[in-house]
């Protein structure tokens, strides 16, 4: 059957005139956004409903580094001394976030919230530290404390926030540790903070660290395992790279981490196979493997070397606090969240004593250590949320 559309003139009429109407409110409606939005504000906007309308606990980004990479500027710095390798991305002239790696990573582990906070209107920079990838590890133990690594940053953010502005800092592991000496030696240069797993760690001018951790957990601790420059390197040696690596990036019990001479991670054998979580690819592991295979581990190991020195030259800010507003995320499996008290701490009300500025405690269920990188988006949002406030 054939469908004949009869239009008469004044029908023609009519209709013209209402698609005129549609015209004409569309054109008004546009005009009331773009008065009542400035450009950025509206981007940011936009960028949010897509990454909260894509948001899924149970799927990170893509995680693969050809996709990634390619689009990240990659920079060799001169700072402090050394050649500081940094990834970026972001519009230059947006607001920095600082992203500073912990053990045994490097800026790799922020790629999920390098992508997804550029594209909310911020510029990412990830460094890898002294002793990490491509930055320089200078050979001295002694060259590894926190006013180096803190006055590398500071370097950094001389060129890259030249005007002397603060800026967003994130810190994961030793990053964090690192963050929360940024914070309370250079608060102007930090205008609020995330850290991640590890809290701040007031100086306690009775107790040295070492001597302390030692007295609790014994000899088979980690970070007492780790002491002895050369010892550790050469038991990881024989393990290879790609599996101390697969041992650390996977680990999720929620205890202190013991490392007996002669045998795998807390015990067990080395010939048990190692799973790797969903959030962590086989192209992950080679990525990371490749630079610690080319760098080697003593540049990160040297950090825990610097612990007791670190309590020496830091003795000008026992008592201090931290004075930048805070945002603290953790998982409930963190092995650091399930040892030294930091429990605790944070529940009687240490952390915020110590960081008065303090406005949010995290603490994820069923996450553990990684976990800028086994709850990746949940992480950026929480970022997000935070720094969008300033």
């Amino acid at each position: 059957m054939q469908h004949v559309r009869l239009t008469s003139p004044t029908m023609k009429v009519s209709l013209e005139f209402g698609h005129l109407q549609i015209i004409l409110l569309t054109f008004f409606v546009v005009i009331y956004i773009f008065f009542m939005f400035p450009t950025l504000r509206l981007t940011k906007l936009l960028n949010t409903i897509v990454l909260r309308s894509h948001q899924n606990p149970t799927q990170n980004s893509d995680t693969s580094t050809g996709n990634m990479a390619s689009s990240i500027e990659h920079r060799t710095v001169n700072v402090n001394g050394i050649n500081m390798h940094v990834a970026i991305k972001g519009p230059e002239n947006a607001p920095v976030i600082l992203f500073i790696h912990g053990f045994p990573q490097l800026w790799y582990s922020w790629r999920h919230q390098i992508e997804a906070l550029s594209s909310l209107g911020y510029r990412a920079v990830a460094p890898d530290l002294r002793g990490y990838g491509d930055t320089d590890a200078p050979a001295e133990v002694t060259s590894y404390t926190v006013l180096h690594v803190v006055g590398d940053l500071i370097g950094l953010l001389d060129v890259l926030a030249p005007k002397k502005e603060s800026v967003f800092v994130v810190g994961h592991d030793w990053g964090s540790l690192i963050a929360w000496h940024l914070s309370l030696f250079r608060p102007d240069r930090v205008k609020a903070l995330v850290t991640l797993s590890v809290v701040f760690n007031p100086r306690n001018p009775s107790r040295k660290i070492i001597s302390t951790l030692k007295a609790v957990y014994g000899d088979d601790y980690y970070i007492i395992r780790f002491q002895e420059p050369g010892e550790i390197e050469a038991e990881f040696a024989e393990m290879g790279a790609e599996r101390v690596l697969r041992e650390f990036l996977s680990y999720r019990t929620p205890a202190p981490l013991f490392l007996p001479k002669g045998q795998g991670f807390n015990g067990k054998s080395l010939d048990t196979p190692v799973v790797l979580p969903t959030w962590l690819s086989e192209e992950d592991v080679k990525y990371y493997t490749s630079k610690f295979e080319q760098k080697g581990f003593t540049g990160g190991l040297n950090y825990y070397r610097n612990l007791d020195r670190n309590w020496e030259l830091t003795a000008p800010w026992t008592g201090a606090q931290v004075k930048v507003p805070v945002k603290f995320i953790v998982g409930d499996l963190d092995l650091t969240y399930n040892s030294l008290g930091a429990k605790d701490y944070i529940a009687k009300g240490g952390l915020k004593r110590d960081v008065p500025l303090l406005e949010d405690v995290v603490v994820m269920e069923g996450v553990g250590h990684f976990i800028n990188e086994e709850k990746a988006d949940e992480i950026s949002k929480h970022i997000y949320d935070f720094f969008q406030k300033f």
